[in-house]
């Protein structure tokens, strides 16, 4: 991810002058989201019934990896005229050729492909890119792209105000009827699959009008200043590169690995339950909140183009509790300072973040624990997920499988068990100050609820409870055992190098970077 050693880059950034130079805006041909929808089959499943809730949304809750990544590709198959596809992250492995496959299918079909991928998370696929492209139904966008595509370090080294905000949100809308929001990327990672770090993650299938809210959205980042015309920068395709492409989704296809994972995704009821309208969808009221794309343009002052004020708003003030879920917790001195009044006034704060041993990101977890006695001495309980854990979830949904390692990708929180936001939004620095976001904010008890049972029943059993010492100023991390509690007196997990090493990092005045 970006974040990872950028903050070693400023000071030579600083030492550089001219900035990489981004081509002219030609080519840029403003296209709008195709309304005409309800005649289709995602149109004719979810119609009646949105109808029957007008300007509500209807939601289902996606834990499960394989039921996210089946409601992605199976929204594809169902498509019959339009996929408006954001991701921050697109890897070049099973997953994501699958993925590539189902929209390249779709296109086949004559349905209108507009696929925008953050460039900083397309590194290494510029051929494969440059093959879709060439699609007459499918146009691809970069945004924020690196200049020089083979040595994107020099574009961090003379452009870095530019290419260090990035686009992190993620959305999947099929013929303006469904929208898959949440935190999961296009990698093995998110989905269950392959044998390294599974994440723990959140999304959520959307019907009626957060729909159009999130297509009017991604027009936004579509036809903004900052998304290009991929051409411009992974060049035109070769002759056999069709070819070349469709022998490699062949072969994605025809390995074991592959074919296992398709087998067991094919057992999960999600869209057939849609399309038969049997899928279990609570209408209720739901925000989308995000940033403006001018965020990306150095306007991050500008507090009208930023998400945090919009989420905190619609989330509204708690007054009982804060559940709160972030991979990625770096509050800064405000949001420390913010966490401890709610603490202070009485409201129950309880956050799960990753511990230092499951964090894939060791700088991030440096801004977060030089936050931690504070926190633990205004009243905020935290936990921190253990690394290798096999599951984690309330209702017994969210299993992170039999990887090496487990960590924690989901982005959500919850108010008086009543409003929960799920969405690409960490709270973090960078969420708040330097990325583009988006999320849902959804009434809805049930699901609030459900996060709340989470922290109440299973989060004793997959995460560290980090507590103060006797004496009230140090920290102890208690873990709960079959056995009994295990107090530990160092971050658990961790060797001696790596603790000297985040605490080194805590010194440093890199926070807004984190």
């Amino acid at each position: 991810m970006v974040r990872i050693c950028t903050w070693l880059l400023v000071a030579l950034a600083s030492l550089l002058a001219g900035c990489a130079s981004l081509p002219a805006p030609e080519g840029r041909t403003p296209t709008t989201v195709l309304t005409d929808t309800a005649d289709t089959r995602l149109g004719r499943a979810v119609g009646p019934e949105g109808a029957a809730h007008a300007h509500k949304t209807g939601i289902h809750a996606l834990p499960d990896p394989r039921d996210a990544f089946a409601g992605r590709v199976l929204l594809a198959a169902a498509a019959d005229r339009t996929l408006d596809v954001q991701y921050y992250i697109w890897h070049a492995d099973q997953v994501g050729d699958l993925l590539f496959e189902a929209l390249w299918q779709a296109a086949e079909r004559g349905v209108r492909v507009r696929l925008l991928l953050d460039d900083h998370g397309s590194g290494g696929l510029d051929p494969t890119l440059a093959a879709l492209d060439a699609h007459p139904n499918l146009e691809l966008r970069l945004y924020n792209p690196f200049v020089h595509r083979s040595a994107r370090t020099v574009d961090f080294l003379t452009d870095f105000a530019r290419v260090n905000r990035r686009m992190h949100n993620k959305s999947f809308t099929a013929d303006n009827q469904l929208s898959i929001v949440g935190g999961r990327n296009v990698a093995n990672e998110y989905f269950g699959t392959g044998q390294g770090v599974v994440f723990a993650d959140l999304d959520v299938i959307a019907a009626g009008q957060a729909v159009r809210d999130v297509s009017n959205a991604f027009d936004l980042y579509w036809n903004s200043a900052s998304a290009y015309p991929a051409a411009s920068f992974v060049g035109l395709a070769g002759p056999d590169a069709t070819a070349g492409l469709e022998a490699r989704f062949r072969a994605t296809r025809a390995d074991p690995g592959s074919r296992a994972y398709l087998e067991a995704v094919r057992a999960t009821p999600l869209i057939r339950d849609l399309l038969n309208r049997q899928l279990a969808l609570e209408w209720t009221t739901a925000t989308l909140v995000r940033d403006d794309p001018a965020k990306t343009l150095d306007t991050a002052a500008r507090t009208d183009v930023l998400l945090f004020p919009e989420l905190v708003r619609a989330m509204g003030r708690p007054e009982a509790s804060l559940d709160l879920v972030s991979p990625y917790f770096v509050p800064g001195a405000e949001g420390t300072a913010a966490l401890e009044a709610l603490a202070r006034r009485g409201v129950v704060v309880r956050i799960l973040t990753n511990s230092m041993a499951a964090s894939d990101e060791v700088a991030v977890h440096a801004g977060y624990a030089k936050r931690r006695l504070r926190l633990l001495q205004a009243g905020v309980r935290l936990y921190e997920l253990k690394p290798g854990v096999e599951s984690a979830g309330a209702d017994g949904k969210v299993r992170l499988g039999s990887g090496a390692s487990a960590a924690l990708h989901a982005k959500t929180f919850a108010v008086d068990r009543r409003r929960i936001f799920v969405g690409s939004f960490n709270f973090d620095q960078r969420s708040a100050l330097l990325n583009t976001e988006m999320g849902l904010v959804i009434d809805s008890p049930s699901l609030a609820r459900k996060l709340a049972a989470f922290f109440d029943v299973d989060a004793p059993a997959v995460a560290y409870e980090v507590r103060l010492a006797p004496g009230g100023h140090d920290l102890e991390w208690i873990e709960r055992t079959p056995t009994g509690e295990v107090r530990h007196l160092v971050e658990p997990g961790t060797r001696w190098y790596l603790r000297t090493g985040v605490e080194m990092l805590s010194l440093l005045p890199i926070e807004w970077l984190l």
